[in-house]
């Protein structure tokens, strides 16, 4: 049976939740959500903020240790995953998500602790800043959350930690809307199936075509 899994969104909306996860690594199957936060936003305003701990019941790499400052003693008494995430979802509701390369990473992280946790799927469709920062800001060398951060100079103190990316990506999606009303037919194009990136209307030797934006990491074509 196919997965049942929400949508990648090229848009921006009023209302929405901007979520954030840290993990004990890079696979979704192997390593293990710990700490885990959101921000519920209404009319472009926070309205609620949810942030966790996470007892991944293991402990923590020195490797995860380093980039995110959590350690075995602070999540001693935290919740488990199946609490965390029963809470998160609640939070969450059918609101749009909202994150920065949650399309190749969090969500990942967040469906498979679903399943492995509480048995069901996250149907939510999703927003992911990434591609929209590239769409948004092509000059701009790096994309990365303080990169983008940094260009609408918006504070970076704390990054790492889920609930301060929550607080600094929901700002960049507010400068990521405002640029994406500007621009004729920005807010809802149609998104590359392979990394998620805004396709482009291009023209080439036979004529006009959709291209990843993404371009030259992804190559993906499509027929207009």
């Amino acid at each position: 049976m196919a997965e049942k899994k929400g949508s990648l969104l090229s848009l921006y909306t009023k209302n929405y939740v901007v979520f954030d996860l840290e993990t004990t690594g890079l696979s979704p199957e192997k390593d293990d959500i710990i700490e885990l936060s959101g921000i519920k936003v209404r009319e472009g305003q926070t309205s609620e903020e949810f942030s966790t701990l996470v007892n991944p019941g293991r402990p923590i790499p020195y490797s995860a240790t380093r980039i995110n400052g959590i350690t075995d003693e602070m999540v001693a008494d935290a919740p488990g995953l199946a609490d965390a995430l029963e809470r998160f979802l609640s939070f969450a509701g059918d609101d749009i998500l909202v994150g920065h390369n949650i399309h190749s990473f969090d969500m990942h992280f967040l469906r498979a602790g679903a399943r492995k946790a509480l048995g069901r799927e996250i149907c939510n469709d999703y927003v992911d800043t990434l591609p929209l920062a590239r769409i948004c800001l092509p000059s701009l060398y790096r994309h990365r959350l303080t990169d983008v951060a940094d260009y609408f100079h918006i504070e970076t103190a704390g990054a790492h930690r889920a609930l301060s990316d929550c607080v600094m990506n929901r700002l960049c999606y507010e400068k990521l809307g405002e640029i994406l009303a500007s621009q004729s037919g920005g807010a809802s194009g149609p998104v590359c199936p392979r990394c998620g990136s805004p396709l482009l209307r291009r023209k080439g030797r036979y004529g006009e075509f959709l291209g990843c934006s993404g371009y030259p990491k992804c190559r993906y074509t499509q027929d207009v």
